[in-house]
C-alpha cells in the first residue's frame, strides 16, 4: 500500500475509536434522570429514618428504663450512617470538581461524559501521591456492613443488608468471576454522571440499612412486654419460715406485672413505703403471724384495678445443727468430723468455736480436735443473718480416750486376698503364719478405724515337756527364734502372743490383749 492509503486507513481507524468513546447524550440523559430519581429517594428514606430515631427518642422520654438501651443503640447506628453518607457526598464532590474545575456544581454537572474524573479520584495510580479513595471506600462499606448486621437477629433480614452492602465483584459473562476489584468495576472509565448515580445508590443503600435496623429497633421496645386477660395478687415469701431476730421478707405484686407501671400495695390498712412491693416486718417473738391487704392499679383508661390478699408466715426460734459425723462423743488425740448447719443459711455465712480443744473448717464440714480427757467441750454456732452476726446455739461433748485396739496377723489366703486373724480356731496355716511376718493392731469396729502401731511385743510356748518358753520381740515383726518355734510346732498345736505394746495417734503407749495362735 501506498503512503496515503496506510494514512487513509489510520483515520479511519482513529475515527472509529473515537466513536466508540463518544458516550450517547441520550445515555446520559439517561444517567442524569436516575441521579435526580435516587436523590429524591434519599431524602424520603432519611426523613422516614429521622421520624423511627424521634419515636426512639418520646419513647425515652416517657419510659427511659425500657427505652434508653435502645436508643443509644439507635444512636449509634444514626452516628455510623451519616459517617459514611457525608463521606460519600464528599467524593461525589470530588469527581464533579475533577471534571469540571473549582467552580463545580453537584447539582448541574457540565462535563457528564467525562470517563477519567472518576478514575483519578477513586482509582488513582500508585505513584501519584492521591488516596485510592476506592479502596479506601470499599473497607469503610465493608466496616459498616459488619456494624450494621450486627443490630439484627433475624437471619433473613441479616442476608439482606449484607447482599444490599455486597463489595464482591458481580460475574462477567463467560467467566466464573471478574478479575477487576469492587472499585474498578464500579469507577474504571465510567462516565462523570454515572460514577455520581452509582455513589448515590449506594447512599441509598446505606439509608435503608439504616432504617431497616432503626425499625427493628423500635419493634424490640415492646417485644418483651406480656399482654394478659387475667390478672391475680400474689405474695411471694422469701420464706415462710423465719428465725427470731431475722426479719420477715415477701414480694407482693400482681401476675404479670409491668415493672415499669409499679402497683399500689397496702397490708392491714397501711401503704407500703416502697414502690417495689416488698413487705418487710420485725420478728421478736416466735409463733404464726397472718396480714392481708390489697393491691391498686390504674388501667389504661384510667380506672383502678383493685385486688385483696392474705397470707402468713411463722417465726421460729434460732437453731443450729450440731452433731459428730461418727458418735455421740469427742475423743481425744484424734481429728472428729463434726456437721454443722443452719437451716436457711449458706455455709460460707457460718462459724463456730470450741472449748478445750481446737476446731477448723475442712471442705464443707469441720474437724474437732479435743485436748484434754474427762473435759468437756462446747461449740458455739454464729450465722451471718441481714448483714448481722447472731448465735444460733451451741452443743457440749464429753472427751474420752481412745478404746484399746485389738492385735492381729495379717495375711494372705490362697487367691491372694488380705486377711485378718484374731486368735483361736479355726486358726492359720503354718505358712501363712511364717509369711505374714509379724503383728499389727487397730480399731476396725466398723466406727472408729483407726490403725495402730506394734512396738513390742512376746510369744509364749510350751514344750512337750510342759516347759514355758517366753520369746520376746523389740518390734512388730517375728524374731527369726520365734519363727523358727513356729515352724516346730505340729498341726493343732497352739501358743500365746502376750504382752502386745502399741502405741495410736494419740501418741499413748498401752498394753493391748493377747492372742491365742493356733496352727490349722
Amino acid at each position: 500500500m501506498s503512503p496515503r492509503e496506510k494514512m487513509i486507513n489510520l483515520m479511519y481507524i482513529v475515527l472509529t475509536a473515537m466513536l466508540a468513546l463518544n458516550v450517547s447524550s441520550d445515555v446520559l440523559n439517561g444517567f442524569s434522570q436516575v441521579e435526580d430519581g435516587l436523590s429524591r429517594s434519599n431524602r424520603t428514606i432519611t426523613a422516614r429514618n429521622q421520624a423511627l430515631y424521634g419515636q426512639l427518642q418520646a419513647f425515652n422520654e416517657k419510659n427511659p428504663e425500657k427505652g434508653k438501651m435502645w436508643l443509644d443503640k439507635g444512636t449509634q447506628v444514626v452516628g455510623e450512617t451519616d459517617k459514611l453518607f457525608s463521606y460519600i457526598d464528599s467524593l461525589k464532590f470530588e469527581i464533579v470538581k475533577t471534571a469540571d474545575g473549582e467552580d463545580a456544581d453537584l447539582k448541574n454537572i457540565r462535563n457528564r461524559d467525562n470517563t477519567e474524573a472518576a478514575s483519578i479520584v477513586m482509582l488513582p495510580p500508585q505513584g501519584s501521591g492521591r488516596k485510592a479513595n476506592g479502596k479506601i471506600l470499599r473497607a469503610r462499606i465493608d466496616q459498616y456492613r459488619q456494624f450494621i448486621t450486627s443490630f439484627l437477629d433475624d437471619p433473613e433480614k441479616r442476608q439482606n443488608l449484607e447482599t444490599v452492602l455486597s463489595t464482591v465483584p458481580p460475574k462477567e459473562r463467560g467467566e466464573e468471576m471478574t478479575k477487576k476489584t469492587w472499585e474498578e468495576y464500579m469507577f474504571d472509565n465510567m462516565p462523570c454522571i454515572a460514577a455520581i448515580t452509582l455513589l448515590t445508590k449506594l447512599q441509598n443503600d446505606v439509608r435503608y440499612a439504616e432504617g431497616e435496623v432503626l425499625n427493628q429497633m423500635l419493634t424490640n421496645v415492646d417485644l418483651g412486654d406480656l399482654r394478659v386477660n387475667l390478672v391475680n395478687a400474689f405474695v411471694v415469701p422469701e420464706s415462710r419460715i423465719v428465725m427470731r431476730g431475722t426479719k420477715y421478707k415477701a414480694q407482693i405484686v400482681l401476675a404479670a406485672i409491668d415493672t415499669t407501671q409499679r402497683p399500689v400495695v397496702y397490708v392491714n390498712g397501711g401503704r407500703l413505703g416502697n414502690n417495689m412491693g416488698q413487705y418487710e416486718v420485725a420478728t421478736g417473738k416466735a409463733g404464726n403471724y397472718e396480714y392481708s391487704g390489697w393491691i391498686e392499679v390504674l388501667g389504661r383508661d384510667g380506672s383502678v384495678t383493685k385486688r385483696d390478699f392474705k397470707s402468713s408466715y411463722t417465726v421460729i426460734d434460732p437453731l443450729a445443727t450440731i452433731s459428730a459425723t461418727m458418735m455421740n462423743v469427742l475423743y481425744a488425740g484424734i481429728n472428729n468430723p463434726i456437721s454443722i448447719a443452719v437451716p436457711g443459711v449458706p455455709q460460707g455465712s457460718i462459724s463456730a468455736t470450741m472449748t478445750n480443744g481446737t476446731l477448723t473448717k475442712s471442705g464443707d464440714g469441720w474437724v474437732a480436735h479435743p485436748s484434754k480427757v474427762g473435759a468437756e467441750c462446747v461449740i458455739s454456732v454464729t450465722a451471718e443473718m441481714d448483714g448481722q452476726r447472731t448465735n444460733v446455739g451451741s452443743t457440749t461433748f464429753k472427751v474420752r480416750k481412745l478404746p484399746d485396739p485389738m492385735p492381729f496377723i495379717t495375711y494372705k489366703d490362697a487367691n491372694g486376698q488380705s486377711l485378718r486373724y484374731k486368735g483361736g480356731k479355726p486358726g492359720i496355716a503354718k505358712a501363712a503364719l511364717i509369711a505374714a511376718g509379724g503383728l499389727d493392731a487397730a480399731i476396725d469396729d466398723d466406727l472408729l478405724n483407726i490403725d495402730y502401731k506394734v512396738v513390742s511385743f512376746e510369744c509364749s510356748f510350751v514344750d512337750a515337756m510342759g516347759d514355758y518358753h517366753p520369746e520376746v520381740s523389740p518390734s512388730s515383726q517375728f524374731t527369726e527364734k520365734q519363727k523358727d518355734r513356729i515352724r516346730r510346732m505340729q498341726h493343732g498345736k497352739q501358743f500365746f502372743i502376750t504382752n502386745v505394746k502399741a502405741t495410736g495417734p494419740d501418741g499413748i503407749t498401752r498394753t493391748i490383749a493377747p492372742i491365742q495362735v493356733i496352727i490349722n
